[in-house]
């Protein structure tokens, strides 16, 4: 075989796995966008009944202060399973990127970081809604998801800077933090080493014609950039 066809018979085959990865993320959101709503129509609504009739029983109930204190840790109880019921929904699928849009989405997904992990995160989201595709919305999403997750694990970072620009031909997500940078001055082409979750994330951009780089800030901290062409078909 020649060097030639060698190299179609790579690019075929990068081109391949590409599309395959594409098909099975595809299949995998859908997956996870089904489950999480069966949670919310289901469970959600068993749970909501039971805190309802809980309730109205409460109201019967003589004045036992026995009765009363297990009446109070069973609704504390119902509650703490609302909310973790909530939050693995959001694991599964954040519905706030299909309902309210992807600037509610990153703008929440950015709080929710800053008061878990107690670090300053300053957005930087255009006043217009953003207009994307639902599945171009996912990847920017999932990239800041995991990019915080890295931050949070790996950088010693007090704050990050969150930052989205659109317009009619591309979107970009910029997630700059100011900690320990890269592991070892590492050069771009391996910042991604050993991050899977990122990993993952890039060749979903690469699917939709984007791409994903983590590189050194020229000061402290690292750079994660995530461009999306608003335009281009998925690699076939």
């Amino acid at each position: 075989m020649t060097p030639q066809a060698e190299h179609a018979n790579d690019t075929q085959r990068v081109a391949d796995l590409s599309e395959l990865l594409g098909h099975v993320n595809a299949s995998r959101d859908q997956e996870r966008r089904a489950l999480a709503r069966h949670m919310h129509d289901s469970l959600g609504s068993s749970l909501t009944a039971l805190t309802m009739h809980l309730d109205l029983l409460a109201q019967q109930m003589p004045l036992d202060p026995a009765l009363q204190q297990r009446t109070a840790q069973i609704r504390q109880l119902l509650q703490e399973i609302v909310e973790n019921n909530r939050a693995m929904q959001m694991t599964l699928w954040n519905d706030k990127l299909e309902f309210l849009g992807l600037g509610v989405a990153l703008a929440d997904a950015a709080d929710q970081f800053s008061r878990q992990h107690q670090m300053t995160v300053r957005c930087s989201l255009p006043d217009d809604d953003l207009e994307c595709p639902l599945d171009h919305g996912v990847v920017v999403l999932r990239a800041l998801e995991e990019g915080l997750s890295n931050i949070a694990a790996h950088t010693q970072a007090g704050s990050v800077d969150v930052i989205v620009d659109d317009n009619d031909e591309m979107l970009m997500l910029t997630v700059k933090d100011d900690g320990i940078g890269l592991q070892g001055g590492a050069p771009a082409r391996l910042g991604l080493h050993g991050r899977h979750g990122l990993r993952l994330v890039r060749e979903r951009a690469r699917h939709l014609g984007g791409t994903l780089t983590l590189t050194q800030n020229q000061g402290r901290g690292a750079c994660l950039t995530v461009s999306l062409p608003k335009n281009a078909l998925p690699a076939s």
